[in-house]
């Protein structure tokens, strides 16, 4: 890897066109370098995994309504259209990222990868699959594209924060779907730097879809930047040009959205010729819920055996959480958000509470990706009692580990302490989430398919479950035109098209 340092210049510097991040991105886009073995294999399983999930949010409001406007966009002549979740009908592509970039954001069950930035990069994988279904790409071409997803995101997120500023973490998405589609497509390097500074100037925005009463755009949001991406690069092929230089401009996103005009970053990019492998520096979710919580999930299902006193609220004084700054101050106390207290609060607020998570996985011993969010399990008298005592504080240690660039020490849990009413003390910790790689029960291809089956379970048939297993199992034999065979299609009468919401589509 090489570090790139990425600075603002002013307009009369006239900072080459090869110097400018975009162009880099497009040129490691554009390197035809081989994926490895590991590589492929990951990526088959975050694709296992984004369709576990996917499959999983078929019914719920957002689902319905993004999936109600792609069916009305038909694919057009220039080639034979996407593949939406849980449906046969084709649509463009675009619409195709829309809908199924919604499902597989919806329950906040998917992948993850956090560092001076947060991200989900299994959001890269529907609009570089949309296109390539689109235009009869075959599965070695997929697994390129996705691989400079991956790359891309993870490499920006590791360089640049936007949570700092209040910029959404998609920010960084709009770039990599473009990137990988170049990839995908196989576009030359020009093309790819003005998808790439599209997919950037179209995805900025404010993180307050993810602040207070936290609604459905919060699903909506990667979908939206990776429908973007697809446009992006359709501009670009048509020989349409971006805002230049789009990051280090004196009017660009780093002078006035992130760090000013002093800012200074070093962005690590694949050397001509380098693998990329970032996807393995990636983890996914056991639990649905945002990543800060795996591990206290976790933690909290062991005390529930080992300490059930603990769980009812007439035995307890408080409970207290040392944690990081950030889930600290975005999913805990410190965010100051009364409804993280709220049992009336949306499922999306819920999940981005650690106190309730955290009391609800003490209370039951588990985590249910619908049940743990039910009205009437966030209202229950005793959760409620409970919960309202538990509140959070920053632990430095547990922040600098937050940010430690040593994957042996990078942690996303803390420690808690739970006095009881009559004195005793009962405290534990956790570094990281049972289910990632350093974890006490790491994710590996059996444990994703076995999500996908739990998921799909009473949605999708038998004979199709194992369908797309089979299928998704062997991406890099998939010839050209196949990768329709990717899709998951319910069972009937599981959506019901005609109960839509209506728009103006």
């Amino acid at each position: 890897m090489k570090l790139h340092e990425v600075r603002v210049y002013k307009s009369e510097e006239n900072l080459p066109r090869e110097e400018q991040l975009a162009h880099k991105i497009a040129e490691v886009a554009a390197d035809p370098v081989e994926v490895s073995a590991e590589v492929t294999d990951m990526i088959i399983n975050r694709i296992i995994d984004n369709a576990s999930v996917a499959v999983a949010s078929l019914n719920r409001g957002p689902i319905i309504a993004a999936r109600a406007q792609a069916i009305t966009h038909a694919p057009s002549t220039g080639g034979q259209g996407a593949s939406v979740f849980g449906i046969t009908e084709k649509v463009s592509p675009e619409w195709a990222a829309w809908a199924n970039g919604v499902a597989v954001r919806e329950l906040d069950y998917h992948d993850t990868f956090l560092a001076a930035e947060y991200s989900h990069p299994g959001d890269n994988i529907p609009p570089i699959l949309a296109v390539a279904q689109h235009v009869g790409s075959s599965g070695r071409d997929l697994i390129r594209g996705i691989a400079t997803g991956y790359e891309i995101q993870v490499d920006l997120v590791k360089a640049i924060c936007l949570h700092k500023h209040k910029i959404d973490h998609v920010a960084h998405l709009g770039p990599s779907a473009s990137a990988g589609i170049g990839t995908l497509l196989g576009l030359p390097v020009e093309q790819i730097f003005q998808a790439v500074g599209q997919g950037l100037h179209t995805t900025t925005a404010t993180r307050q879809s993810r602040k207070g009463e936290i609604s459905t755009w919060k699903a909506h949001a990667p979908a939206f930047a990776g429908k973007m991406a697809v446009e992006a690069a359709d501009r670009a092929m048509r020989g349409q040009t971006s805002p230049v230089p789009i990051y280090e401009g004196e009017d660009g996103v780093i002078a006035w959205l992130l760090d000013g005009p002093d800012a200074r970053y070093e962005v690590p990019l694949p050397e001509a010729g380098e693998a990329k492998r970032a996807i393995l520096d990636t983890y996914t979710k056991e639990h649905s819920a945002e990543y800060q919580a795996q591990a206290w999930i976790d933690l909290a299902r062991k005390l529930h055996g080992e300490h059930p006193e603990a769980t009812d609220p007439n035995n307890v004084e408080s409970v207290l959480i040392k944690t990081s700054h950030h889930t600290h101050y975005v999913i805990g106390s410190g965010a100051n958000d009364p409804q993280k207290y709220d049992p009336t609060a949306s499922r999306e607020t819920l999940d981005h509470s650690i106190m309730y998570i955290f009391t609800v996985a003490l209370q039951d011993g588990a985590w249910h990706h619908v049940d743990s969010y039910a009205p009437e399990r966030a209202g229950r008298a005793d959760t409620v009692e409970l919960w309202h005592k538990v509140t959070t504080e920053e632990d430095k240690e547990w922040t600098r580990r937050y940010h430690s660039l040593d994957i042996s020490e990078k942690a996303f849990g803390g420690s808690v302490v739970i006095t009881l009413k009559d004195g005793t003390v009962i405290e534990d910790s956790i570094a990281v989430a049972d289910a990632h790689p350093l974890g006490a029960r790491p994710f590996a291809r059996e444990q994703y398919i076995n999500k996908f089956r739990t998921l799909a379970e009473g949605l999708v048939e038998p004979a199709e479950i194992e369908r797309f297993l089979d299928t998704v199992q062997r991406l890099p034999e998939l010839k050209a035109g196949e990768l329709d065979q990717l899709n998951v299609v319910a069972a009937p009468g599981v959506i019901n098209l005609e109960n839509a919401p209506k728009g103006l589509f």
